[in-house]
């Protein structure tokens, strides 16, 4: 039986949702990964041995771009909510496909936001407005397709 070729995400969207509140789409996503701590022991007796065991997990922040849009209120309004009510709500990141149908979900525990950043405006350049959005997160609930 031939490999069935699966989608890819080349050219993607990311949709952003945290708890109920729905923040749109972005066409960058940087940092979406962790890494574990290991701490090295060596072996009583045996200088030739150092054992690596693990200690903790730890994820990266988040950084979501896209040129700015109407979502930027979606954005304002979620975070003016956590100044108010900080709340750590579970997240939802979805990367698209070119035909804009999901290729992967990543459930996202504890989403808080960090960072949001506006364009800067330069009227010697005809480049989109971009926005920035960091986000942190205690790690991951489930990766799905």
């Amino acid at each position: 039986m031939p490999d069935q070729v699966q989608p890819f995400a080349v050219s993607s969207l990311f949709q952003l949702t945290i708890g109920s509140s729905e923040l749109g789409s972005f066409t960058s996503c940087e940092g979406l990964g962790c890494s574990m701590e290991v701490e090295e022991r060596t072996e009583g007796g045996m200088n030739g041995r150092v054992w690596h065991l693990p200690t903790r997990i730890r994820y990266s922040n988040v950084v979501l771009g896209r040129p700015m849009t109407k979502d930027t209120v979606l954005i304002w309004a979620w975070i003016q909510q956590q100044v108010r009510e900080p709340l750590r709500l579970p997240g939802q990141l979805v990367a698209l496909g070119p035909d804009r149908k999901p290729i992967v979900r990543w459930l996202l525990d504890g989403v808080l936001p960090v960072r949001w950043s506006g364009p800067s405006f330069d009227t010697e350049q005809s480049l989109p407005a971009r926005e920035t959005l960091e986000i942190a997160h205690d790690g991951f609930i489930g990766v799905t397709v």
